[in-house]
């Protein structure tokens, strides 16, 4: 059996005020309100406490509201608002049984309820009806014009309202005709609405045009129950049918869709509940809003749990989806179609503007699809672009008339593929793509000819870094007043090489002059930053290369033969000499010499360095002092005069070793040379030891023993070689000689022992002999003296001095 055909009702508001939100909704469920579209009326029905509004809503629709009961006395039955579907009417017919008013149990101040749920009823409902009773018609203080009252006060609140039926319903009819009882009736209403506040817009406003008023008398329930059913039965026929032209419920202006009821009614309740005005036309557009939404909502959570959109979302994803435009544009259609069959009773302006948000939320839902498709459809054609593009070029055909056919090609055929992705509800367009697609097949046609330019670029740079590096670190090396030169001539001879068989490499392909005058201009600055940056290189290591040609131009003479040290060399004029030469190179490394300029910086050197022009002259201004030089730019400058002025004295500092040396040497050979005591040492021999040498000449065996120490000292000496030891200085020779002496001597005796014990038949020429590891001979060699001896050397106003030998141990030490 159908729902609608038997009773249901609810508790709508409850007697706090509270809107039963759940009740409502299980209420139009049941129902089916929601199926009922527009074809739907809502009664209500209001008057004093008791006055058995319940009983005569049972009997008129059928309803199941609780009754008061006669035998226990009057009181409150209904509280707050209650609702119950009409049984057998059609359309559709919602009843409202409203809190009586005027009850005791509010009290006589609280009427806030009874003005809000007065102001409910004539927003929500189509008919009200008022029930009263008959004695009450003519009385000044009847019962039923507070009701009254509230009615049309509250009607003044409500903006544009429709025209509302309002049906007085007189209980227990006496005799008196209707036709007598309803003039004075309307006439008592007509006094209560001139009498009620009104704005100023309604001030001459009759009645009329707010309410269509309806009068009908029913005999009493208890004591003519069954002409009261009669007439109840006649008073039903009414509402079939009321929602027609003509009907009690005629005035279908501010209706609201059946399926936004619920909604409307609990927005209404809550504007009253805060004590507010309200406008019904724009409630009515307020609940069409939220209604519609909520449709757009559900249709679009459909849309996106539709399994043919999933499919073909994931799709897209991955690859190109042939026919992508038609497939989306059916499964589009019907999600539109399918909210416009629901939201059609709903305001057609808020109808409207919600369905084309959904449409745009469902557009802005598959553009990413959209936009996957063309990416596919882009990168696709491109990777064929690629693979047309290097086939015509392996055909030989020329490189701007291959690019230029391949691209006309390749952009007929993403036309053609973009056309068959569109979607019928958009006008997407995909010009954007297009052009990406032309970059990238530009990029690429750009990067294809910049590779095999770039390929002949680093080619002949290659050569160029292979034809001039090492030439020019060589001629670096051997600073000389030519290196400049040399370098330029054969920096000239390779870049021109170089740039004719560029010129000759790049004819093939379509570059402009001034591209191709760049590119030339290009490789001479990259020959140039060859030789700038192998010169940099060598400034870095200048200390370096001073100190090895320092080296070899002092430690080898003019045969390049390591130098003995023999005591006739003039070691100030080859240090002179050496200095010189690495000065040369610090002046040749001072600075990048490509465009032929003079410059000053090797005089500035030589003078402050070598000469000492400014201390002898007692100028105040070092000419090092800088940090530039003169007629030189920095960006041509590789050290400057500060930096010049430090390598040269760490220079000094480091090779000064090296000549205290070559001076120690010297002295060495001159001591080995002359091995006689002075004339005077061999006289005072003579005059102060000649009591002991007669001492010997009495006791020759003094002799045997001072010969045998002689010879045990002597193994001694040449075993610890004592000479070798002290020239690294006195304090190092002592600390030597006494972790070696005692393993010395122990090891001579053992030895002398050995040679004790041998067996007699032995040679008895055959004289015994150290290892050649253990036993040295006393003669040293001038070149090992050359590499261990050393000197100091200092720069005064007058030059060059040279330390003592003396003086240089005592230094060392």
């Amino acid at each position: 059996m159908d729902k609608r055909d038997h009773c249901c009702s609810t508790h709508l508001i409850e007697g706090d005020g509270t809107f039963n939100v759940a009740g409502v909704d299980n209420f139009v469920k049941e129902v089916k309100l929601a199926e009922c579209g527009l074809s739907y009326a809502v009664v209500a029905i209001m008057g004093p406490q008791s006055s058995g509004k319940s009983t005569l809503l049972n009997h008129l629709f059928g309803t199941n509201f609780r009754e008061m009961d006669a035998l226990r006395g009057r009181s409150q039955t209904t509280k707050g608002i209650w609702m119950a579907h009409c049984v057998g009417i059609e359309p559709c017919t919602l009843v409202m049984d409203l809190e009586g008013s005027d009850g005791r149990e509010r009290g006589e101040d609280d009427t806030a309820f009874e003005k809000q749920s007065a102001l409910f009823a004539l927003a929500v409902s189509d008919i009200v009806l008022i029930n009263m009773w008959c004695h009450d018609i003519g009385r000044e203080q009847a019962a039923n014009k507070p009701l009254l009252k509230t009615v049309f006060q509250v009607m003044m609140r409500l903006f544009s309202p429709r025209r509302t039926t309002l049906m007085f319903i007189i209980r227990d009819k006496t005799r008196t005709p209707l036709e007598n009882l309803e003039p004075i009736l309307r006439e008592d209403i007509q006094k209560i609405w001139d009498s009620v506040l009104k704005p100023e817009t309604h001030k001459e406003t009759p009645l009329s045009d707010f309410f269509n008023v309806e009068v009908v008398a029913l005999s009493s329930y208890e004591e003519k129950e069954e002409q009261f059913k009669e007439q109840v039965v006649n008073l039903r026929q009414r509402f079939f049918h009321s929602i027609a032209p003509g009907g009690l419920a005629g005035d279908r202006r501010g209706v609201v869709p059946a399926s936004g009821f619920s909604f409307s009614a609990q927005q209404i309740w809550k504007v009253i509940k805060e004590n507010k005005d309200l406008d019904l036309p724009a409630h009515k557009v307020m609940v069409a809003t939220v209604r519609c939404e909520e449709i757009a909502n559900m249709k679009f959570s459909s849309f996106v749990e539709n399994e043919a959109w999933s499919h073909l979302e994931e799709i897209v994803q991955s690859q190109h989806v042939p026919g992508f435009g038609k497939k989306l544009t059916s499964i589009l259609d019907a999600c539109l179609s399918e909210y416009d069959t629901e939201a059609t009773y709903f305001d057609e302006g808020v109808r409207s503007s919600k369905r084309k948000q959904l449409e745009e939320k469902l557009l802005q839902l598959i553009e990413p699809a959209y936009q996957s498709v063309l990416g596919h459809i882009c990168s696709g054609t491109l990777d064929r672009f690629k693979e047309v593009f290097d086939n015509t070029l392996n055909e030989g055909k020329g490189f701007a008339v291959a690019a230029r056919d391949c691209t006309t090609y390749c952009m007929a055929q993403f036309d053609e593929a973009c056309a068959d992705a569109q979607i019928g509800q958009t006008n997407w367009d995909s010009s954007k793509v297009r052009e990406k697609l032309k970059q990238y097949i530009y990029a690429h046609i750009a990067a294809v000819r910049a590779a095999k330019l770039s390929d002949l670029t680093t080619l002949f740079e290659k050569k160029l870094n292979e034809s001039l590096a090492a030439p020019v670190e060589a001629l670096l090396e051997g600073a000389s007043d030519d290196t400049w030169p040399a370098i330029r001539k054969l920096l000239r001879r390779e870049t021109e090489a170089a740039i004719s068989g560029f010129s000759s490499a790049i004819s093939g392909f379509e570059i402009d002059d001034t591209t191709k005058d760049k590119m030339l201009v290009r490789l001479e600055d990259y020959a140039r930053g060859v030789v700038e940056a192998k010169a940099t290189e060598e400034a870095g290591r200048v200390l370096n290369h001073m100190k090895d040609r320092f080296t070899m131009i002092f430690s080898h003479d003019a045969d390049s033969m390591p130098r003995v040290w023999t005591g006739k060399e003039d070691i100030r004029a080859i240090t002179k000499t050496a200095r010189s030469a690495s000065l040369k190179l610090l002046s040749v490394l001072a600075a990048v010499r490509l465009d032929d300029d003079a410059d000053p910086i090797e005089n500035t050197l030589s003078l402050a360095l070598v000469s000492g022009v400014a201390s002898r002259s007692g100028i105040s201004e070092d000419p090092l002092a800088s940090s530039s030089w003169d007629e030189v730019p920095l960006s041509k400058t590789l050290l400057t005069p500060v930096q010049c002025k430090t390598l040269w004295r760490r220079f000094k500092e480091q090779t000064e070793y090296t000549v205290s040396q070559a001076i120690t040497a010297q002295e060495a050979s001159r001591r080995n040379n002359n091995l006689l005591p002075p004339p005077w040492a061999i006289l005072a021999l003579v005059v102060l030891g000649f009591n002991e040498f007669m001492t010997l000449l009495r006791n020759p065996l003094y002799l045997g023993v001072i010969f045998v120490i002689y010879l045990v000292g002597k193994a001694v000496w040449v075993q610890l070689d004592i000479a070798g030891v002290f020239q690294n200085g006195i304090l190092p020779g002592i600390l030597a000689l006494a972790t070696r002496f005692l393993p010395t001597v122990t090891n001579l005796l053992r030895r002398l022992a050995e040679e004790g014990q041998r067996p007699a038949n032995a040679d008895p020429q055959q004289n015994p002999a150290f290892p050649a590891n253990t036993l040295r001979s006393t003669t040293n060699d001038p070149s090992e003296i050359s590499s261990s001896a050393s000197s100091e050397v200092t720069t005064s106003e007058n030059g060059t001095e040279y330390s003592s030998p003396s003086s240089s141990s005592r230094k060392a030490q």
